[in-house]
């Protein structure tokens, strides 16, 4: 190259210039507000979830409105359109509670303004989670859409008994009841709840169901049958706001002066899960029980508690968690792809925010054991260090048809040599349900979903972990899968069942699991029904059988 080829004939910074003359700088300074109308602006509070400015534009507004005109006739406006945007599936439920933030920021400023109006709310419930179950991520989502579309919500919390959920109901004065439950034990109390409230004349309760375990054929023809009023199956948070509309305000219910416990309803106590599922008749599976089983790694229980958490999280399966815990949806028109694209752009910012800010916060803590046993029909004998003396024994639930599968089968039969069998049982810690607790309290609402999300996808990420470490004491790592995502589809050797469960599904079995392993130790403890504290804990028996996967008992 000369030298004229190198010499520029020109000045590169006009060059430079002239190529954005045409580009116009995009007005920081504009306001998506400016040119609404103050009612428009605070529906557009609610619609978009924005806090900054609210106080001021709820101010302003006073002016021309009561406190109590600008909930009922301007911000439920807005979160009626929130509602419609849920349903036709244009908004994502984190951005619900968004809205649902900014809305009870707004009644909350009002309110020091507002003189207590008798009659001014839309209809009230009670809400609770029923005995025996400590889960109440769901019935908290409806408090938060009710009491946010103008209905009084008195939550009462979980684990409730029908008499309290009874003298909750009368001393405050609700017109409706709403039970949640999430375990399949929990739609058979729902059932206990119903005929008691027939039995004690209290059925001009309408009652609203919901749970992960219940079905709307369940409700609406099993228990609509049973129970002498209106009972209603509200698949979300939204369609029981439609169900508390349509029931509409009315006098709420007067103490009954009969409140004794009639001696009949003790017949309907349902102690056990439908006795339909458990078959006893001796008929096995065609499962063949091993020649030789793995050599017990140790006898009895040991305890972990030292956790790299960055190591943990990557256990964590980012599906469950967005889609599942979290509730985004893929939108209309949107394929697969294009919604994973979506979830690392936009979600997967907020899962690594909350890893940085919860590091701390959870306290993840193992418990596992190995222990010989022997199989005897559907029962699991489990023995004592001697391998010869019983020390307990499970009845496990056998299927009816199809295979005829029952969890004793994956053991060897009592007269062969001994196999061996795991257990363990994970927390995340209590901290993270205390903070939990905190943030629905203060009504941070999307961050509560975040965090509860957060804890439990955490504890099964833990227990993910410690499966991959039994497996290798157990000496059958022999085909550990090279993604995340075929470990997340089980794709390994053997399987681990949790009690609750199909195959496992007496809940029970955790006092059993509790001594062998004795967790208190490390923080978990075990309710009268048996569900384990704090909720982010999950427990299960490892069975080495390289045939076990999971199966459903029918």
């Amino acid at each position: 190259m000369n030298e004229s080829e190198r010499t520029c004939t020109y000045d590169p910074l006009i060059e430079l210039m002239q190529r954005f003359e045409n580009v116009k700088l995009a007005d920081s300074s504009v306001n998506s507000f400016d040119g609404l109308s103050i009612e428009d602006q605070l529906q557009k509070h609610i619609v978009d979830g924005v806090k900054k400015g609210l106080e001021s534009r709820l101010d302003l507004a006073r002016e021309t409105y009561t406190p109590l005109q600008i909930i009922n006739d301007l911000l439920l406006a807005g979160m009626k359109t929130v509602g419609e945007l849920f349903g036709a599936g244009k908004m994502q439920l984190p951005f619900v509670l968004q809205s649902a933030e900014v809305m009870k920021a707004a009644v909350r400023h009002l309110e020091q303004f507002m003189e207590k109006e008798e009659g001014s709310e839309k209809g009230s419930i009670l809400l609770a989670t029923v005995a025996g179950d400590v889960h109440d991520i769901g019935k908290n989502l409806v408090d938060i859409i009710l009491t946010n579309n103008g209905y009084r919500v008195v939550n009462i919390g979980i684990k409730q008994p029908i008499s309290a959920i009874i003298e909750g109901a009368q001393q405050h004065k609700c017109q409706a009841i709403g039970l949640s439950g999430l375990l399949v034990k929990s739609t058979l109390i729902m059932k206990e709840n119903l005929i008691e409230l027939n039995d004690r004349g209290l059925s001009s309760y309408p009652v609203i169901l919901g749970g992960a375990a219940l079905t709307r054929s369940y409700v609406e023809e099993d228990l609509r049958a049973i129970y002498q009023g209106n009972v209603f199956y509200a698949q979300d948070a939204f369609e029981g706001l439609r169900l508390m509309e349509e029931i509409g305000p009315s006098v709420p219910v007067e103490v009954s002066e009969d409140e004794s416990y009639p001696e009949r309803v003790r017949s309907h106590r349902v102690d056990a899960l439908d006795p339909v599922l458990y078959t006893f008749d001796g008929t096995k599976s065609e499962i063949q029980p091993l020649n030789e089983s793995p050599e017990l790694p140790f006898y009895g229980a040991k305890a972990a508690t030292k956790f790299d958490i960055f190591e943990l999280y990557k256990y964590i399966n980012p599906i469950a968690l967005f889609r599942g815990q979290w509730q985004f949806k893929r939108q209309d028109g949107m394929g697969n792809i294009e919604f994973n694209e979506w979830l690392e752009a936009n979600v997967r910012p907020t899962f690594d925010r909350l890893c940085r800010e919860l590091g701390n916060v959870m306290q993840p803590k193992v418990k596992w054991g190995y222990f010989p046993c022997h199989s005897e029909g559907n029962d699991l004998i489990i023995y004592q260090d001697d391998a010869k003396t019983e020390r307990l024994r499970f009845t496990f639930p056998r299927q009816r048809d199809g295979r005829r599968l029952c969890l004793s089968d994956f053991f060897r039969p009592v007269g062969s040599q001994p196999d061996t069998v795991g257990f363990q049982i994970v927390t995340a810690g209590a901290a993270i349900s205390e903070l939990e607790r905190e943030l629905f309290a203060k009504g941070e609402y999307q961050d509560y979903l975040f965090t509860h999300g957060m804890g439990v996808e955490t504890a099964e990420a833990l227990a993910e972990y410690w499966h991959r470490q039994v497996r290798t004491e157990m000496r059958i790592a022999d085909q550990e899968p090279d993604e995340m995502r075929l470990l997340f589809s089980a794709k390994y050797h053997g399987a681990r069942y949790s009690f609750g469960y199909p195959a496992c599904p007496n809940l029970d079995d955790q006092a059993k699991l509790f001594e062998l392993l004795s967790p208190e130790d490390i923080g978990i403890g075990l309710t009268e029904e048996f569900m384990l504290t704090p909720e982010q804990s999950t427990s299960a028996i490892v069975v080495h059988h390289p045939e076990a996967k999971y199966f459903n008992v029918r």
